[in-house]
């Protein structure tokens, strides 16, 4: 069984098992699970598909907190010639790596 969730600005297709990062939630300090209740989609399921519309009902994913990490660092320049102006920054984001124990529907 699958299904597709949406967090934040993204969707993200998962099974059981499956290991994905999400951008970083100001959680409690003993949080170890996530629950993400925004199913679009649950496929492979004995009742056959549920599709949302906008989300499935009463659907839900269940994942255990792995971790937190930083991506990669993305730099910004900016350079304008014969002006003396040059801008120099960079950016790394904070992720949540989670792993789905759990798939209701």
């Amino acid at each position: 069984m699958y299904a597709i969730i949406s967090d934040g600005a993204h969707q993200y297709r998962v099974e059981l098992g499956t290991i994905f990062d999400v951008e970083r939630k100001d959680l409690a300090d003993d949080a170890t699970t996530i629950e993400f209740d925004r199913i679009l989609m649950v496929g492979d399921h004995p009742d056959g598909t549920k599709i949302g519309q906008p989300i499935v009902a009463g659907a839900r994913v269940i994942a255990t907190l792995m971790g937190e990490h930083k991506a990669p660092k993305v730099e910004i320049r900016k350079f304008n010639r014969r002006k003396g102006y040059s801008l120099h920054k960079g950016h790394r984001q904070k992720y949540l790596k989670v792993k789905v124990e759990k798939i209701e529907a």
